[in-house]
């Protein structure tokens, strides 16, 4: 544990995230500071960020070996894939290092891990958080990073050391940050969430008003407050009705246009930091604008798999590629996520998927039960005739033309 805990120490007592959040803060034409801490507790923003994160961590990953142009197989034996699949580090799972760095990713548009080395092998990946990272490239275009530890002493380490994950970027060097880009529609959210806040606690929601066509005599307006109090006040109370005396008549208060304005801009933010991140709005939880279920919500998670999803697996893959496999392995090796694991909740989906596999002889029904974590039957190695040729004979299958007789 040696070279693990020179690398990383446990957090200490003092809230440092807090230090470090009000020197990366960025104000805002609303007024709010937008730090990650506080994007997090946007909830339109902390559900994307979960979603997206989530389904990296949970997609499998693996790494595949190509034999031949035809034939790829399971790494099994590499180094790598053990550090993959198995134990990044001493304290991380799989799940949990992905969803970390993809976070990472989302938030600052970079993810570090430093690589720990034994010979020329991987076996650990350490994460870094990118506040701590300074990338830079040097005129021979190779990447530099600078690493600030936790006692404030510098680190240089080079491309080989390191990987990086790397989300939209302009120069090539480091990834846009959508923190930054976004803060404004963070900072509204932020302020209009407070607002409603204040409200609850300092204003006054009146559901109506008790008007007196003269003037309220001192024992009627306290029987009207104990009324009000004992009979009216509280949730289990609520809907009853208002006994008035000495004439008083009750007039009901609608909503305001104040009121329907401010909740209209919590709504609209929900929709514009969805697009920030690219995920439906319905995933979010806002399902005003769409069909609650049905073609409308299927199609948009299609898209969310194929136009977001798509692109994020596809750094990770790249990356993982680039950084961790020597250069040896890149004609054959492969880092690579089956996103059929997307269909592990939709067995329906899942199932139809596997009778059509086997109805084109694309699976056997031994690999349909691999997939499925069953074991093997007797016989079940065979591959099925596709329908349009079931019951031809190998003459008619062939594709060579019939021979011309003569009469």
């Amino acid at each position: 544990m040696g070279i693990f805990s020179r690398l990383w120490r446990p957090r200490a007592l003092v809230t440092e995230d807090q230090v470090r959040d009000m020197l990366r803060g960025h104000n805002t034409a609303s007024g709010a500071v937008v730090t990650e801490s506080s994007a997090m507790r946007v909830a339109a923003a902390y559900r994307c960020v979960n979603i997206i994160a989530g389904s990296i961590a949970t997609l499998p990953l693996d790494l595949i070996k190509r034999e031949s142009e035809s034939v790829r197989r399971p790494a099994v034996g590499h180094s790598l894939r053990r550090v993959l699949t198995v134990k990044p580090n001493p304290w991380q799972t799989p799940s949990e290092f992905r969803r970390m760095l993809q976070a990472n990713l989302l938030l600052r548009g970079n993810a570090y891990a430093r690589k720990v080395m034994v010979g020329n092998k991987v076996v650990a990946l350490i994460p870094l958080h990118p506040d701590r990272v300074q990338a830079e490239q040097l005129d021979s275009l190779a990447m530099r990073y600078k690493v600030s530890g936790r006692d404030g002493r510098q680190t240089t380490l080079g491309q080989s050391d390191m990987l990086h994950l790397r989300g939209m970027s302009l120069d090539g060097v480091t990834g846009m940050s959508v923190l930054s880009n976004m803060r404004e529609s963070l900072g509204l959210a932020l302020q209009t969430e407070q607002a409603g806040a204040r409200l609850f606690k300092n204003g006054m929601l009146s559901g109506g008003v008790i008007e007196h066509p003269g003037k309220l005599s001192d024992q009627g307006a306290k029987n009207l407050m104990a009324s009000l109090d004992d009979k009216n006040g509280g949730a289990e109370n609520a809907g009853k009705w208002i006994l008035a005396e000495e004439g008083m008549k009750f007039n009901p208060v609608s909503l305001s246009a104040e009121d329907a304005q401010w909740l209209g801009a919590r709504d609209f933010q929900r929709y514009d930091i969805a697009m920030f991140f690219g995920v439906p709005p319905h995933m979010i939880g806002a399902t005003e604008k769409t069909t609650s279920w049905g073609s409308g919500i299927e199609s948009q998670g299609i898209g969310f798999v194929t136009y977001t999803l798509n692109d994020w697996i596809k750094t990770w893959e790249e990356s993982i590629k680039r950084d961790l496999l020597p250069e040896s392995d890149w004609e054959t090796v492969d880092a690579r996520f089956n996103v059929n694991g997307l269909l592990r909740g939709d067995a329906k989906g899942r199932w139809e998927g596997y009778v059509k596999a086997l109805q084109w002889g694309v699976y056997s029904p031994n690999e349909v039960r691999a997939l499925e974590d069953q074991n093997p039957r007797e016989d079940g190695d065979v591959y099925y005739d596709p329908p349009n040729t079931a019951g031809q004979t190998e003459k008619e299958t062939s594709n060579e033309p019939a021979p011309i007789t003569q009469d």
